[in-house]
């Protein structure tokens, strides 16, 4: 747990920038004194809303010597040059999901953090909530006895109901894989540990997306990426998932996601919460068992906290002060490199073996 207090930039205002403003605001230890935005309106706006002291456009915030870390809400395509100016600048940075939107912009962020010496972490943090560390002390204690396969069930977020401007989400760093994969595939690699091989398909659903959202400033936006894709990814302790990731199913009774043991199988909650039910069904019993959460909820289910973000911000703080880093920038490449290794293999019809590795983050529950 952070002890010193550390005094937090947002670069970008833009709409998930409430959620981590008042999901950092549980924190006391994590000040948040700048808002930087190239839309400098924005950023003013921004500030008065919640009471940020100062504001400006993304140069000001990385010449502010008083932050310390930054953290990166930027759409997609700008992370990585972002983030990298940001690390130049001295400062820490937490970066959004994903960590960059090619494997190539991905390595030069992470060399950067290493040549400079700053800490670097990335979302996805859901990983670290009560949900997915309480599959994951399920499955540490042997409970589904040895895992072999999981499944993973994306729909579809309709985004052009609710998005004023949705048009990066079916572009070149979104798609399900790049927007919701994320999510997906760190709580994957959180239980099971790094992916070795993935082989996929993919195709564009619907061409052409109308826009019905309150508010919006397009009316259609047009796809330019996959957003049906299926894909088999194997682990290297041997584990199978299948993963069907798209922006075409607008209904289904899948469920998020499920990992099947030798003794049982286990069905998580959404990978995009912190916190929801999570339910074993040993070979035998007559019914699932919803589990006790192994760690205390981050936001009340099926309330607006849900959405709140911050664990990744505080992780990284904790991190600054030499305690373990759990969305750290190894683990945050290698979930970045099974997406862009899904979409290629999707691209060009053939199996991908993936080039880097990561540990399993270390647990956050009292074994």
């Amino acid at each position: 747990m952070a002890e010193q207090t550390h005094r937090i930039g947002i670069l970008g205002s833009g709409n998930i920038f409430g959620r981590y403003v008042t999901g950092l605001a549980r924190y006391p230890e994590l000040n948040i004194v700048r808002v930087g935005d190239i839309d400098v309106a924005r950023a003013k706006r921004g500030a008065a809303e919640h009471s940020i002291p100062a504001w400006g456009d993304d140069a000001d915030l990385y010449a502010d010597d008083s932050v310390d870390i930054v953290v990166n809400l930027t759409p997609p395509v700008h992370h990585a040059r972002t983030t990298v100016t940001a690390l130049e600048a001295g400062k820490h940075v937490y970066v959004e999901k994903p960590l960059a939107t090619t494997v190539a912009d991905g390595e030069a962020v992470l060399a950067t953090a290493s040549r400079t010496g700053r800490v670097l972490g990335s979302a996805p943090d859901t990983f670290l909530g009560s949900a997915a560390q309480t599959a994951r002390k399920a499955i540490d204690s042997g409970l589904i006895g040895t895992p072999i396969g999981a499944s993973a069930f994306i729909g579809h977020s309709k985004a052009e109901t609710w998005h004023p401007d949705p048009a990066f989400l079916f572009q070149p760093g979104g798609g399900p894989v790049m927007d919701m994969g994320p999510y997906y595939l760190a709580a994957l690699v959180n239980c099971l540990g790094p992916v070795a091989t993935i082989s996929a398909a993919g195709r564009i659903g619907v061409p052409e997306r109308t826009v019905t959202a309150p508010g919006r400033t397009v009316d259609t936006i047009e796809v330019t990426v996959p957003t049906h894709t299926g894909a088999v990814l194997t682990f290297a302790s041997g584990v199978i998932a299948t993963c069907q990731m798209s922006f075409d199913v607008w209904h289904s009774e899948l469920p998020y996601l499920e990992i099947y043991g030798s003794e049982g199988t286990l069905s998580a909650a959404n990978p995009n919460h912190f916190d929801g039910d999570v339910r074993v069904r040993r070979h035998g019993d007559g019914d699932w068992t919803v589990l006790e959460p192994a760690l205390e909820l981050f936001g009340a289910v099926g309330t607006p906290e849900q959405a709140r973000r911050g664990l990744g911000v505080r992780d990284l703080a904790n991190a600054v002060e030499g305690g373990p880093h759990r969305a750290n920038a190894a683990f945050a490449f290698h979930v970045l490199e099974a997406l862009c290794s899904l979409e290629g293999s999707a691209r060009e019809r053939r199996s991908v073996t993936l080039t880097s590795t990561c540990e399993r983050p270390r647990a956050l529950f009292t074994a």
